[in-house]
């Protein structure tokens, strides 16, 4: 036994960190396998939403140092989104510990379910084939254009070689244009990302989305800062409050680590609906399952 687990029940919580993981990287709902998988061990609710917090926490990290191209040139909006992220975290974070108990186990329901719609909206892959669309156009329109230089010069170029022209690259707007709701927006999935988190990552990517921020590449490497700031902040307050379960946390973050390390070569094979649709079918049966134990 090891603080209150026997050994079956920590490679268990790790096999769940592995299912976030996965999950987390295909359809950006961790939450939804980690959370229940703690309380299905004993942990309160509170306790246990706090540990996971703190058990993820290893998979926005690795998510920002593997966007440092995409993040390359936006330095300023970049700490400014894991300041924000940061406060925002604490926040929802302080909302969960000082907030009674019950306020959160009425609130977990609805929470998933919300996650759950909108995982399935989909609103990151309604953005992605919004890009590759206007990716397809921007191809064409080069194309056509190089054809016409290629008529009018055929001649200059015979003798003269020249290099291949590119389009020009894809650009965040000025943070100088940023819409003021865009702000609110942000702070408010980030206090989201502190007091639970499901879905918080495609709620930023919406809001980020509909201020027009940048392509979608783009925006989904800052969505992860958002995130990362507030759940690193997050997890110092739990720390600091005592309210993590650490054998539970350390064995879900190993877990979520190699079920993100995973998840690409497996998530390449499988139809993107059916893993959508998998999460969806599982947040709701969730949601039914809290819904009658809390209500």
């Amino acid at each position: 036994m090891i603080a209150g687990f026997s050994i079956t029940s920590l490679l268990l919580i790790l096999l769940a960190g592995i299912g976030a993981g996965f999950v987390g990287y295909a359809v950006g709902a961790s939450s939804l396998v980690s959370y229940p998988a703690l309380l299905a061990f004993g942990i309160p609710p509170v306790l246990a939403n706090a540990s996971n917090t703190v058990g993820v926490v290893g998979t926005g990290i690795g998510g920002v140092m593997g966007a440092r191209k995409e993040l390359k040139g936006q330095a300023v909006r970049s700490i400014t989104y894991v300041v924000i992220g940061a406060f925002g975290g604490v926040a929802g974070a302080f909302l969960l510990l000082k907030l009674d108990p019950s306020v959160f186990e009425f609130a977990a329901p609805v929470l998933i379910l919300l996650s759950s719609l909108i995982i399935a909206i989909n609103p990151r892959g309604r953005m992605q084939a919004k890009q590759a669309a206007a990716d397809a156009t921007a191809q064409l329109k080069h194309i056509e254009a190089t054809e016409a230089t290629e008529a009018t010069e055929a001649a200059k170029r015979a003798t003269t070689p020249t290099a291949p022209h590119r389009p020009p690259e894809q650009l965040v707007q000025p943070m100088s244009q940023d819409s003021w709701w865009v702000w609110l927006g942000v702070a408010a999935v980030a206090i989201y990302s502190g007091y639970f988190g499901a879905g918080a990552g495609t709620l930023a990517l919406a809001v980020l989305d509909a201020a027009k921020i940048g392509p979608f590449h783009k925006i989904n490497a800052l969505k992860t800062l958002i995130g990362t700031g507030a759940n690193i902040s997050a997890s110092v307050v739990f720390i600091i409050q005592g309210a993590v379960d650490w054998p539970a946390a350390i064995m879900l973050c190993i877990g979520c680590f190699i079920g993100g390390y995973i998840a690409p070569s497996i998530t390449r094979k499988i139809p993107a609906n059916i893993m959508r649709a998998a999460a969806v079918i599982a947040g709701i049966i969730l949601t039914i399952d809290l819904g009658l134990k809390t209500y």
